[in-house]
């Protein structure tokens, strides 16, 4: 595998100059540096950073779609000036920044006196400004709203500045906001970008700001910052400026007066090799003991997106309510600035109820809420359906049975986020069971449109044959009634071909195609879309029928194949096993349920037969008379406690299929396996401070048969906590939890780009991942 992956890897990126879908040779580093991501769902996204770290600017991008850019552009920038009695008594920018360039401008923000506390989509970031008695709040707000698709899909967010004068005499605030045209990046000085001025009075409102155009080749696309007029704020711009200079211009501009002066008109072009900026400046008066409040806000406008075949033009959502002609922006901060109090009103009343019930632990609260920034800033894209896209183009002939595939797609557009921001495939589905939690619960119809894409793709194949690097075998792309691995690469052409992951051929995968019934059934009993349930009943079938080739011995359990055949994929697993046999008879169970919701009693027969069997032999099997066995094969590892193995109770339990007639495994026994996680894999690893591991011996002792059995999955803990808590073990649930949350996000200082993995002692894996958004379903079990 080594070789097979260096050689290939090579390949790909040295000589054809693209990136991995897995880069196993360069991770990127990690920065503790990562604030609360701006921008709604699927327009791309803009983090600043938390104030009191390395650096005070802007500091990781991903406007092009799925495509991060972690760069660092020292022009981007809060300054504030104070003026008393006609002269200004302090003007600083707020970074702790010492940079080589603007150095004409006052640096160097004592990071004691800043603050940051952030719950997504807002955070709020504090500075005592050292001998001035003035206080600036300034709280930051996206437009991520639940059950909103579009205002939720906006590509803005603003930043609402509140000051509290604590001295005994009027001062003059100015806070100016400063970018630099373009991210960072080398295409910064490829020549050819422009910036205007602006101003668009509607309704009574006036936004005031300046436009930066980013000409590019691939992907165009205009930055954009204003400020709100009103009664007792001014605004005033400088169009054009040089970032790379000492911009003492600029500095002494707005140390004079406490306003900014610019030349009328747009600025000219920029050579090759040359950077420009531009600045928004808000003033006010704010009285002696007295509290003002500015408004300002940013977006960017990418309406038209190629992936990196370059073969497609998408549309992103938002172009739905505002024009894809490239011209939004303007339309977009006024939007913003008019409409943040409503977004705001809406995102306390749907955290309020969580964050006032004093029964839930104040680390869950941020947790719960935090974790969701993956939504928006994993690589995420939402596109709309062209508009002469028809059923046949979508689905094919195979599909064809999908009657409102159409309508769903059209309505809601086709949504998809990275498995990771360093794992570059769309829609993972074995890592999406775990995370779809949070997208049933906020945005039903997003999960439901990419349910309707999966199942298009079971439907079809693939019959172009590549190599796996894992075994080195040849097998083809994609078989017809299995479900991808993933659609695609944003690197190549998503949705279009499919199955970018090139470790193992995951048609062989045991888990993929029961992810789906479990989904398709868990997402018909939250939103009752009886339409919905009734599309992807073939589709079910069809899956179902494809997995019964696994179970080899015809006794209703469906066996491993001696590889690493399922989402802990570098983990085997041979024979029987808790994980994908618990996994295939929640299906099972799903299916019978299904069918009977559907009136189909000829395949509610089939699967209660094999159920009634499967059921039986899974007992015979796996059960010790403590916990389930991690598989049957009677290895030296057989006998490991799995923190997964009851994956499919949760999903059984989140369905309120775990008990009655629909009772799949008996209740003391699940009891008594999560007790035994508890007590072994959490309370025996690390103190019980890091969640649980995923394997351990049944001598306390991590399981080190794999890489990956002596891991942490943030993921997984959530879901297992969930389970706990559905099975009435609340303490040892929030306990299990609370490990994870205080490693990541406290000992670890990784806000806002939760990993995949981590072990014990100084190792993590794969920063920014999708499955910790399953903390869903632990809310889920609450409720």
């Amino acid at each position: 595998f080594p070789y097979r992956y260096f050689r290939w890897w090579y390949k790909k990126t040295r000589i054809e100059k693209k990136s991995a879908f897995i880069d196993l040779l360069c991770a990127v580093p990690l920065q503790q540096i990562y604030g609360c991501p701006l921008g709604g769902i699927g327009g791309g996204t803009i983090t600043p950073p938390i104030p009191r770290g390395w650096r005070g600017e802007f500091c990781r991008w991903q406007l092009n779609p799925g495509i991060y850019h972690y760069g660092t552009v020292i022009a981007d920038q809060f300054t504030v000036c104070l003026r008393c009695k006609g002269q200004t008594v302090y003007q600083q920018v707020l970074s702790i920044e010492k940079p080589s360039t603007l150095q004409g401008w006052n640096w160097g923000y004592c990071g004691h006196y800043a603050f940051y506390h952030a719950l997504y989509p807002r955070a709020w970031m504090v500075y005592e400004l050292p001998g001035q008695n003035v206080v600036l709040t300034c709280r930051q707000v996206s437009p991520v709203i639940p059950h909103d698709y579009k205002d939720s899909s906006l590509p803005v967010g603003v930043f609402i500045w509140e000051v509290e004068n604590g001295k005994d005499e009027d001062v003059d605030v100015s806070i100016m906001f400063s970018m630099q045209n373009g991210v960072g990046a080398k295409e910064d000085r490829s020549g050819g970008h422009w910036n205007e001025p602006f101003t668009l009075d509607k309704e009574g409102e006036r936004v005031t700001g300046v436009l930066l155009h980013h000409c590019t080749h691939v992907n165009p696309f205009t930055l954009a910052i204003s400020a709100r007029e009103k009664a007792g704020t001014g605004v005033t711009h400088l169009t054009a400026f040089n970032p790379t200079g000492s911009g003492r211009e600029v500095w002494q501009d707005l140390l004079h007066d406490g306003r900014l002066e610019s030349p009328p008109g747009k600025s000219s072009l920029t050579e090759k090799g040359e950077l420009t900026a531009a600045a928004v400046c808000a003033s006010c008066t704010v009285p002696a003991r007295g509290h003002r409040t500015l408004e300002m806000a940013l977006a960017w406008d990418m309406p038209c997106i190629h992936f990196g075949s370059k073969e497609k033009l998408h549309l992103r959502r938002y172009t739905r309510f505002f024009g894809s002609g490239g011209d939004a922006a303007p339309a977009l901060l006024h939007y913003a600035l008019t409409h943040y109090e409503e977004w705001e009103r809406k995102i306390e009343a749907w955290q309020n109820p969580i964050l006032e019930n004093s029964q839930l632990p104040s680390w869950y609260k941020s947790a719960l809420f935090n974790e969701l920034y993956f939504v928006t800033d994993g690589g995420t894209i939402w596109v709309e359906l062209p508009p002469d896209c028809c059923d046949e183009d979508l689905r094919g002939q195979a599909a064809a049975g999908l009657s409102h595939l159409l309508p769903v797609l059209r309505e809601y557009g086709r949504f998809a986020y990275l498995e990771g921001q360093e794992y570059r495939m769309y829609n993972t589905y074995d890592v999406h069971f775990y995370a779809s939690f949070a997208l049933v619960m906020l945005w039903p119809k997003l999960q439901i449109s990419l349910q309707y894409d999966i199942a298009v793709t079971v439907m079809n194949e693939d019959v172009q044959l590549r190599q796996y690097l894992m075994c080195g075998q040849t097998a083809q792309v994609k078989q017809k009634n299995v479900v991808p691995h993933d659609i695609g690469d944003p690197g190549d052409e998503p949705w279009q071909r499919v199955n970018a992951y090139l470790m193992h051929d995951t048609a062989d995968w045991k888990d993929l195609n029961l992810k789906f019934v479990l989904q398709v059934y868990r997402d018909y009993y939250l939103t009752q879309d009886s339409m919905y349930l009734r599309d992807m009943w073939p589709v079910c079938q069809a899956v179902m029928e494809s997995e019964l080739k696994f179970d080899t011995d015809n006794d209703g359990l469906i066996e491993n194949g001696g590889f690493a055949d399922q989402t802990y994929d570098a983990w085997v697993v041979n024979g029987a096993s808790a994980y994908c046999g618990g996994l295939w008879l929640a299906a099972v169970c799903m299916m019978c349920k299904m069918a009977e919701v559907l009136e189909d009693a000829n395949i509610q027969q089939k699967y209660m037969d094999i159920l009634n069997k499967g059921k039986e032999a899974f007992e015979r099997m796996l059960w010790n008379g403590k916990y389930y066995n991690y598989d049957s094969s009677g290895s030296d590892a057989s006998n490991s406690i799995m923190s997964d193995q009851c994956a499919g109770q949760w999903f059984l339990g989140a369905c309120g299929l775990d008990q009655g007639e629909f009772e799949v495994f008996p209740k003391s026994h699940i009891v008594s396996a999560l007790r035994t996680i508890f007590e072994k894999n959490v309370m025996s690893f690390a103190g019980g401070t890091m969640g649980a591991v995923n394997g351990m011996r049944p001598n306390g002792e991590p399981d080190t048969s794999s890489v990956q059995s002596n891991e942490v999955w943030i993921g997984v803990v959530y879901a297992l906590a969930a389970t706990m808590i559905q099975e009435g073990l609340v303490e040892e649930g929030f306990h299990t939890a609370e490990g994870c949350y205080r490693t990541v996000w406290e000992r670890l200082g990784m806000a806002f780009q939760t990993p995949e993995a981590y072990r014990e002692k100084k190792v993590y894996r794969s920063l920014a991942y999708m499955r910790p958004l399953s903390i869903w379903s632990m809310q889920l079990a609450l409720e």
